[in-house]
C-alpha cells in the first residue's frame, strides 16, 4: 500500500511539473476568500445601514482597511469613495422591488428576506471592484451571491437603476450584458453569449445582449447574443428563444402550446396520465 501511494504522489508530481493550467493557476496571487466575504458583508452593511450611524466614520476606516487588505490602498480609497453612488443604486434596487411586487409588506422584508437585494447589492459591490480592475475578488463576490440566492450577475455587466429580479432562482446576467434603467426580470432568465467557437479570441468583445430602459422579461426567456437590443419598454415572455434584436414597445411571446384534457372518473386516476 505504502508503494502505491509513493507512485500515486510521483505522478501527481510528474503532472505539477508540465506546468498545466492548475500549476500555472496556483502560481498567481490569488485573494483570500474570507477576506473577500468579510469585505463584502461589511460594504453591504455599510450600503444598507446595519450599522450606527454615530460610528459610521470609525466604521468606514475599518471598511478602509479590510478593502485595502485585498486591494492596493489607493484602489481602496477609490472605491471607498464611490460607497455613496452604490448606496443610491441600492435604494433605488429597494423601491423597485417595493412597487414590483405586491406581496411586499415593507422595505424592511426586502432587505430581510429578498433573494433579489441580496444579489443585486452585492452586484454593485462587485461592479466598482470590477471597475478598478479587481475582477478576480469581484468574481469571488459575485460567486458568494450566487451561491446565496440562484443568482448569477457577471461583475462586469452594466445595470442601470432601478432594477428588480422578482423571485430570482436561475437568472443570468452575463459580462457584457447592458442593462438599462427599470428593468425587470423573473426567474429563469438567461442573458447570455452564443457558444463561441473562437474561444479566447471573443475575450473582450461584446457578446451578451442589451436591454433598454423599461423592458420585462417573464420567466425562463433566453436573450442571446452581443447584437441583440431590446428596445425600452419591450415585454418578453416566458421560454421564449431571443437571438435577435426587438424595436421599443414590442410584445414577443411564444405561441400557447396545445393541451390535450381529458376527464376520469375518480378511480382511474391513479393510472396516471
Amino acid at each position: 500500500m505504502i508503494d502505491e501511494i509513493r507512485l500515486v504522489a510521483d505522478e501527481l508530481m510528474a503532472q505539477r511539473e508540465k506546468r498545466d493550467p492548475l500549476t500555472e493557476a496556483r502560481k498567481e496571487i490569488l485573494p483570500y476568500q474570507r477576506r473577500v466575504a468579510d469585505a463584502l458583508g461589511a460594504l453591504r452593511a455599510i450600503i444598507t445601514d446595519d450599522t450606527p450611524s454615530g460610528q459610521l466614520t470609525s466604521d468606514l476606516r475599518v471598511i478602509h482597511g479590510l478593502v485595502a487588505a485585498l486591494i492596493a490602498s489607493e484602489r481602496a480609497t477609490r472605491l471607498v469613495q464611490k460607497l455613496p453612488s452604490i448606496r443610491h443604486l441600492v435604494a433605488t434596487d429597494l423601491e423597485a422591488a417595493y412597487h414590483g411586487d405586491p406581496s411586499a409588506s415593507s422595505y424592511g422584508e426586502i432587505i430581510a428576506a429578498y433573494p433579489s437585494i441580496v444579489a443585486v447589492s452585492a452586484y454593485r459591490v462587485a461592479h466598482c471592484f470590477h471597475e478598478v480592475g479587481e475582477k478576480v475578488v469581484a468574481r469571488i463576490m459575485s460567486r458568494d451571491a450566487h451561491s446565496q440566492t440562484g443568482i448569477d450577475i457577471h461583475p462586469g455587466a452594466k445595470i442601470g437603476d432601478h432594477f428588480f429580479i422578482d423571485h430570482g432562482t436561475g437568472v443570468v446576467i452575463g459580462e457584457t450584458c447592458n442593462l438599462g434603467n427599470r428593468v425587470k426580470l423573473y426567474h429563469g432568465v438567461t442573458l447570455g453569449a452564443f457558444s463561441n467557437r473562437a474561444g479566447r479570441g471573443d475575450a473582450g468583445k461584446k457578446r451578451h445582449p442589451t436591454l433598454e430602459n423599461d423592458v420585462t422579461v417573464y420567466p425562463n426567456a433566453s436573450i442571446l447574443g452581443g447584437d441583440t437590443v431590446i428596445g425600452e419598454r419591450s415585454v418578453i415572455g416566458g421560454n421564449v428563444w431571443l437571438t435577435h434584436s426587438v424595436p421599443p414597445y414590442t410584445r414577443v411571446a411564444i405561441d400557447a402550446p396545445s393541451l390535450q384534457l381529458h376527464q376520469k372518473p375518480p378511480a382511474q386516476f391513479e393510472d396516471g396520465i
